[in-house]
């Protein structure tokens, strides 16, 4: 009689999970019921605040609490949508510190005294610089939720962020949402972070900040659509003081324009538009939409010199320069209605002849071109080889303008003895 085989046991233990690996229930309450407790104990003083938030860093898990913690020492406690502090129910425990931005003291000097409690505490746990900006882009989103004194508290404490380069002015997106907008909240919460920013840094690294972010063309965004026009941006910032945010606007607006030209100019030339209509287009960029001679005339240079695919040959790249550019002398002439125009479009020829080496012997029968044309005038001509002409190749150009200068001056020494001759 054959026995039946026996199953196979597993053998072995039963693993009883470690208390570090079990996952921690997620608790905003508790950490900010400890957070707010450690900041009573500091008595004011910020330097006891950051060495107590460094110590507790390797205590409570700040990775896991990063909003709560910096929702904390901007507004004293956990913030719900809309900017209201999260109460608890029968905790008996403090749900706001005093120790946060809302609270403190909104002297210049005081708050920049804040900021070195997010700085030290953001450069010893480096993890937590992306939850700062982020927590801070959300706080700017709740500002309705929050009194005038408040907001004017956290625009100063943003400028002085964005000023020692602790986040990106990414946040300011936040400042382009409809609720903010429509109520005014953005412009002036803008006219005071600028306002601090300018105390700190000059209005070129506030630029080239803005401008990296890609946010320095959005700035009239803040202005509710009806008042959305560069007047009345002009005037909300300049009866604030703060002319130069004004200026960085209007030559922001004047870059965007020169920009949409050039490439209208560019499409008209491609289609080979006529003369007439172009010379009408230029006449409005002038006229209507305030675009300066100089600005017109270099971006019909540009548009054109851009416009045709040029020979390698130096020899053959002038006679297609020429041929080219006297169809739209009629148009220059237009533009270039004084002597300032006019030098500017003579640097700007010596500035491409020297940039597009193929072009280097080609100033000179340019230039003569468009003095025969009456783009640029005999005085005008003179003045650059005496004294205005840009260091860009200046031998090669001088030498090559020697003889047609030569001429002019005679041309004009005989023209004033014939006129002395009838008198």
């Amino acid at each position: 009689m054959s026995q039946k085989a026996e199953k196979p046991q597993l053998s072995g233990t039963r693993l009883k999970t470690r208390k570090r690996d079990e996952k921690e229930k997620y608790d905003p309450t508790a950490f900010r019921d400890s957070i707010i407790a450690g900041l009573s104990e500091c008595g004011g003083d910020l330097d006891q605040v950051s060495r107590y938030l460094d110590r507790e860093g390797s205590k409570l898990n700040y990775r896991r609490y990063a909003e709560v913690l910096f929702d904390i020492l901007f507004a004293g406690g956990i913030l719900a949508p809309g900017g209201f502090i999260v109460e608890s129910v029968d905790s008996g425990k403090p749900v706001r510190s005093d120790i946060c931005v809302f609270r403190w003291d909104g002297e210049l000097d005081k708050l920049r005294n804040f900021y070195s409690v997010f700085y030290k505490l953001i450069r010893r746990y480096k993890y937590l610089e992306k939850a700062f900006e982020d927590d801070l882009k959300k706080i700017l989103m709740f500002q309705k939720g929050f009194s005038a004194d408040e907001r004017e508290k956290l625009a100063k404490i943003t400028g002085i962020i964005l000023a020692n380069g602790l986040c990106t002015p990414s946040i300011l997106l936040s400042l382009f949402e409809d609720h903010l907008v429509k109520e005014g909240i953005s412009v002036d919460f803008a006219a005071i972070m600028f306002s601090t920013w300018l105390k700190e840094k000059d209005i070129n690294a506030i630029c080239a900040a803005l401008k990296k972010q890609q946010i320095d063309a959005r700035l009239m965004e803040m202005f509710p659509p009806n008042k959305r026009n560069q007047e009345n941006f002009a005037s909300f910032f300049r009866e604030r003081g703060l002319g130069a945010i004004a200026d960085m606007q209007t030559a922001q607006m004047a870059s965007k324009a020169k920009k949409e030209a050039q490439k209208n100019l560019a499409d008209m030339i491609k289609d080979e538009s006529s003369i007439p209509d172009m010379t009408e287009y230029v006449t409005d960029l002038l006229e209507k939409q305030g675009m300066s001679e100089t600005e017109v005339t270099i971006s019909i240079w540009n548009s054109v010199m851009a416009a045709v695919e040029w020979n390698k040959k130096e020899d053959l790249v002038a006679e297609q320069a020429l041929k080219h550019l006297r169809q739209y002398c009629p148009l220059l002439k237009v533009t270039a209605r004084s002597a300032k125009s006019e030098l500017a479009l003579m640097l700007k020829v010596q500035e491409f002849c020297y940039e597009n080496m193929n072009f280097l012997k080609s100033f000179q029968k340019i230039i003569t071109l468009l003095y025969k044309d009456d783009v640029i005038s005999e005085d005008v001509i003179l003045k650059w080889y005496k004294d205005s002409h840009s260091s860009k190749g200046k031998s090669v150009f001088l030498e090559q303008m020697s003889k047609f200068v030569e001429w002019l001056q005679n041309a004009e020494e005989e023209s004033d003895e014939e006129e002395g001759d009838e008198d």
